[in-house]
């Protein structure tokens, strides 16, 4: 899974299986082998816990703040089993509807109005009622990694995921699938590992199983804008997050860094050969990043930008919190480290 924390991806015994950011990155949830929390991340603060006694989760699913949650079941006693989404209530407490599916659920996506449900080969999408109703399906390349972007603003309606061809994305418009048609973006020659839309939808990022280039495009004219270069070698990348005004992007990856990118070239770094553009191989003409971040011990972690402009929350799969400041000059140190399962709501 992209921007979030999964079961296969943690290994600790501190019993989280998943975390991952709701839609304006302002909170994030975890799913535990006992239930779930729900986080503020800043200032950091636990909002609201859930313990059930008879199983775990493996996906939780925020809408923005409000009460409803989707759950998957997950860990070693799923508390639902994997190929069902539940619809959770938190303000009165229940399970409000449920849809059940073929194979196993690989991630969920809210937007007030739809349920996207991301499996193996297809991602499939609901009205968001008490009794939802599917409105349309669409086929993807295999997906284990449950690739799904989704603008959650009310003016648009953008929804990425895989295309059929490796290393493509594909853009729908969820309001007009009849008569808007899809668009196919050759985003990498790589199969795909990570894709991101900013909060007003207009801009995707995207990074491939190499995990060295960071590819912006405009949602749409389809224009790629950027191309970043996170490094030379080869990583995992973890998460992408654009900040409030997609000036900014974020990035952590397998090898314990967090980059920041800024989306003016200007500030990023580049090679001393960089004017050799043309002789020289692409490489020396990149745009580095201007700030990193070393997490400690490189443990897996989903990253995201504070509430000011110049500082970045991590959330790790130690039950680790970090929050770096960095100014303009990309000098950075770490403001706060705490283990947020160890908090509590007082």
């Amino acid at each position: 899974m992209s921007n979030v924390i999964s079961q296969s991806m943690s290994h600790t015994t501190n019993g989280l299986l998943f975390a991952g950011w709701n839609q304006d990155q302002g909170c994030f949830a975890c799913g535990m082998e006992n239930g779930f929390r729900i986080y503020n991340c800043d200032p950091l603060k636990e909002k609201e816990r859930q313990d059930f006694e008879d199983g775990g989760l493996g996906y939780v699913e925020m809408l923005f703040r409000c009460n409803y949650l989707a759950l998957v079941g997950g860990g070693p006693r799923p508390k639902y089993p994997e190929n069902k989404v539940i619809i959770w209530d938190d303000l009165k407490k229940e399970k409000v509807t449920e849809l059940e599916f073929d194979g196993p659920v690989r991630s969920v996506k809210l937007k007030r109005d739809r349920i996207i449900v991301i499996l193996d080969k297809v991602i499939r999408i609901f009205n968001f009622t008490r009794i939802p109703q599917e409105l349309h399906q669409i086929q993807t390349a295999p997906n284990p990694r449950g690739l799904c972007a989704l603008s959650p603003t009310t003016t648009n309606s953008v929804l990425a995921y895989p295309g059929v061809e490796v290393g493509h994305v594909n853009l729908v418009d969820l309001s007009d699938m009849m008569e808007k048609p899809m668009v196919d973006i050759s985003a990498h020659e790589a199969a795909l590992s990570c894709i991101a839309l900013n909060l007003q939808g207009t801009q995707l990022a995207t990074a491939s199983e190499k995990g060295t280039l960071i590819r912006v495009y405009d949602t749409q004219t389809h224009e790629r804008l950027l191309e970043l270069r996170r490094g030379a070698a080869n990583a995992s990348i973890y998460c992408i997050n654009f900040n409030q005004d997609s000036t900014l992007l974020c990035v952590s990856s397998d090898h314990g860094t967090i980059h920041v990118f800024s989306e003016d070239p200007t500030r990023n770094r580049t090679s001393s050969l960089s004017k050799a553009r043309g002789i020289l191989p692409k490489y020396f003409s990149s745009n580095w990043s201007f700030t990193k971040f070393q997490i400690p011990a490189g443990i897996h972690c989903i990253c995201a930008f504070g509430n000011d402009k110049k500082s970045v929350i991590a959330i790790c799969a130690d039950g680790s919190y970090y929050k770096y400041s960095f100014d303009n000059k990309g000098e950075s140190h770490i403001d706060t480290c705490c283990k947020f399962l160890q908090m509590t709501d007082e």
